[in-house]
């Protein structure tokens, strides 16, 4: 027995012959292409000197996490004896690719502005040695934020689960990272890294934000972090919250880049879901509370608590119809 089912042997030809004719009509698709790389008002990079990669950014992001939380996300099982081989083996990994990477950004910025010579291969080795020997302290910050997120939270049952499960503190340790490229005056590969990490949490970070220690993300999706933001030492906020800059005019980019745009969250301040605080001048005092949905320009003095009137809730029955 015939274990296909029988078919018209027509069929396949003419589904062929159909496949051949849509893909002929590829050729003048991709000439139309090529054609608006040449216009100046649509962008392309079409240059010998290559971008910082976004394909490698994940790579390289694994790569520091390896070192960062040794035996949590390597790639085999570290023990007492082969340890200092494997993390040799990833440092010297993650270094040639931040070399590539850094020198890729300071070459296509130089190249971009038509500036003199910046000596990029020896910008992207020094900066990837820069970043590598930060990472001891780099480690020590980010076990403060894994020790205030558990303390701050019942629900963790460990650091171990902070550290695997949640996402506020990948986005927090995307942005340690970026943070020291991003000090190091590295072009576009912390802002590339910090939005990878946008993109897997929900939680938008600009590498040039200034964070203390015992930062927590609870939870997180929703969260923006701007530029120019400061936030102290054991601040903790919540999912939906935006510290972002006031309503700028349409030549900010120019006129305000640089400037201080978005507030600053002084030590053991919480700020609750969904509230919005807004401006380069806005200080929230030390220990101040931010209720949930708050809507803040201005600022507020040390030890106080800001929340909304307790909204006047309608109960009735739902009319049968």
């Amino acid at each position: 027995m015939n274990a296909h089912p029988e078919h018209d042997d027509d069929t396949c030809r003419i589904d062929l012959e159909k496949d051949a004719r849509t893909r002929e009509k590829l050729p003048p698709i991709v000439d139309a292409i090529v054609n608006t790389c040449s216009d100046a008002d649509v962008f392309s990079h079409i240059d010998h000197a290559p971008l910082a990669s976004e394909a490698y950014v994940a790579d390289l992001i694994a790569g520091l996490r390896e070192l960062v939380f040794p035996g949590y996300f390597s790639r085999e099982k570290l023990d007492p004896v082969n340890y200092r081989y494997a993390l040799g083996q990833t440092a010297s990994r993650v270094f040639d690719r931040l070399v590539e990477q850094i020198t890729h950004s300071v070459r296509h910025e130089c190249l971009r502005h038509d500036l003199a010579c910046s000596h990029c291969s020896e910008r992207g080795r020094t900066g990837a040695l820069a970043l590598v020997e930060s990472l001891p302290a780099v480690r020590r910050i980010l076990a403060t934020d894994v020790r205030a997120a558990f303390d701050g939270d019942p629900a963790a049952r460990s650091y171990d689960e902070v550290i695997f499960a949640y996402p506020g503190l990948y986005a927090i340790t995307v942005y340690r990272l970026a943070h020291r490229l991003h000090q190091l005056d590295v072009p576009l590969l912390p802002r590339l890294m910090t939005e990878h990490a946008h993109s897997l949490t929900g939680i938008d970070i600009h590498p040039g934000a200034t964070i203390g220690e015992r930062f927590v993300i609870d939870h997180g999706t929703g969260v923006v972090i701007g530029e120019t933001t400061e936030i102290g030492n054991n601040v903790r906020i919540y999912q939906g919250v935006t510290l972002g800059a006031l309503s700028l005019p349409r030549d900010a980019g120019e006129r305000l880049r640089g400037k201080k745009r978005h507030p600053t969250l002084e030590d053991d301040v919480i700020v609750y879901s969904g509230a919005t605080i807004l401006g380069g001048d806005t200080v929230i005092g030390a220990r101040s509370v931010i209720g949930g949905n708050v809507w803040l320009t201005e600022s507020v003095p040390p030890d106080t608590r800001v929340i909304l009137e307790t909204p006047r809730l309608i109960i009735g029955k739902i009319k049968s119809s």
